[in-house]
């Protein structure tokens, strides 16, 4: 665990020995009293319990804070705003598992009157599944289905994960219901993704990771859903109020430090305003307030490693050395001699060849290139392997509309960038990645449909001759 400054203590190194006994927890609290304790108690049994989760992070949001800011440097006011989408991701799904009892037994129109068809929801069994919200987005509808779960955070953000395991314990989920192994991929993650008794995993992170961890999935034909990398465009028309339009483009790559996946870190505007609208971006980066985490009012912290640092700083030197112009930022900040800082960083003279267009750098880091059409636009904003999310911003709503149904990406915000809301789908396209979290969508991922057709008629099917007739 590391604040901006020094460590500050470590977590368990979870091994496969771990996952095999996580696994077995969730198992027997999926059987336990033939499921009813679980598995197959009313959606308003589980409700309960998100409910109660839901109450306990409210009630300690302050101090779940404090710890995600000092666990991955995320300042503490984002933070606590992070704290409340996950009381509500809970109490939302609390709302969708009292739903589904009512959705059980669903009829099915038949062309046939002698059957009856209904289809039964039930859950898809053991779930092996970043700072606390993403995990949330996966743990809170996993809860709600039925499901047991795994969750294995990142190692670079976990504290306020074995926090969630606490909360758990507190308001008396089941035991075994939610395991959590903290741990290193290797070693912990990739047992996780290929035990044969996790019945679906769910991941966040890396395209490569997300490969792997298909690749093992795939032997057992296990479903996988995947929330991967992102290089996400942001598409800044002439007709746009500049300073608004500055800030959305600010946030877009610069909220949570740059690391975010769906990061709008491709900046594509008008060339008729790139120069005002550039010197306009440059004067709100500037006035940023780069600090420690945990100091008022900050807006950007640290990376939350060394490694990550040295990984941003590379990417910045490689434009540089490719030919493309520093335009702001690029460097530690003068008045922060120690912690991971990096300055928001904009880039300009860039191709699409570079590196720095190409990969993502999950840091505050934003390139620019300028376009003169809508066609032209598109072109660049579609040229990435990526298809997470992506910004168009326009006075012409009709423009946007019609961009937005041209750009390849599973989000898109009109003259916003990143609002993300619990009851909307999110996912991407491409090597982004498949499958939807949030909303109704996220409960969908969970639950394993059955179909259930009786034989209603008293008459015999009458397909074979009867015996008794010969």
């Amino acid at each position: 665990m590391f604040d901006p400054f020094e460590v500050s203590g470590d977590i368990p190194a979870a091994t496969a020995e771990d996952v095999d006994l996580a696994v077995a927890a969730a198992r027997r609290a999926l059987t336990r009293n033939r499921g009813k304790d679980w598995a197959s108690a009313s959606g308003a049994v589980r409700a309960k319990y998100l409910r109660a989760i839901a109450a306990k992070i409210t009630e300690r949001k302050s101090e779940l804070a404090k710890l995600e800011a000092i666990d991955c440097g995320k300042p503490l006011d984002e933070a606590a705003w992070d704290m409340d989408d996950v009381a509500g991701c809970f109490e939302y799904y609390a709302d969708l598992a009292e739903g589904l009892d009512a959705k059980q037994k669903a009829p099915v129109s038949l062309p046939m009157d002698t059957f009856k068809t209904y289809v039964l929801k039930e859950p898809i069994g053991v779930v092996g599944n970043y700072p606390l919200l993403m995990a949330v987005w996966k743990v809170a509808p996993a809860l709600a289905a039925g499901c047991a779960a795994i969750l294995k955070p990142s190692e670079l953000a976990s504290i306020t994960c074995l926090e969630l395991a606490d909360v758990c314990r507190e308001v008396g989920l089941p035991p075994g219901v939610l395991n959590i192994l903290t741990g290193l991929g290797p070693e912990a993650g990739a047992p996780l993704a290929s035990h044969p008794n996790v019945d679906k995993i769910a991941f966040t992170g890396s395209t490569a990771t997300g490969s792997r961890i298909m690749t093992a999935a795939a032997q057992m034909v296990k479903p996988v859903t995947l929330e991967l990398g992102g290089k996400s465009p942001i598409i800044v028309f002439e007709d746009t109020d500049l300073d608004k339009a500055a800030e959305w483009t600010a946030f877009g790559c610069f909220w949570t430090n740059g690391q975010i996946c769906s990061a709008t870190s491709r900046l594509i505007v008008h060339e008729s305003i790139a120069n005002e609208f550039l010197d306009r971006l440059v004067k709100w980066t500037k006035n940023i307030k780069i600090s420690d985490p945990l100091e008022e009012g900050c807006r950007l912290g640290p990376v939350v490693s060394k490694g990550q640092y040295e990984k941003v700083l590379k990417f910045i030197s490689t434009a540089k050395s490719e030919g493309a112009t520093i335009l702001s930022g690029g460097l530690r900040p003068e008045h922060l001699k120690k912690g991971f800082f990096v300055e928001p960083t904009i880039i300009t003279d860039v191709t699409t060849s570079m590196q720095i267009w190409r990969e993502e750098v999950f840091g505050p880091v934003l390139c620019v290139k300028t376009f003169s059409t809508e066609e032209e636009a598109l072109e660049l904003a579609n040229n990435t392997h990526y298809g997470l999310g992506a910004a168009v911003i326009s006075n012409d709503l009709e423009r946007c509309d019609r961009v937005s149904k041209a750009l390849q990406a599973g989000i898109v915000w009109i003259n916003c960038s990143q609002p993300c809301f619990c009851q909307a789908p999110w996912g991407g396209n491409k090597r982004s990645g498949f499958g939807r979290e949030l909303g109704e969508w996220g409960l969908e991922n969970y639950l394993s449909v059955k179909q259930v057709t009786q034989y209603i008629s008293d008459e015999p099917w009458g397909w074979y001759q009867s015996p008794s007739k010969l």
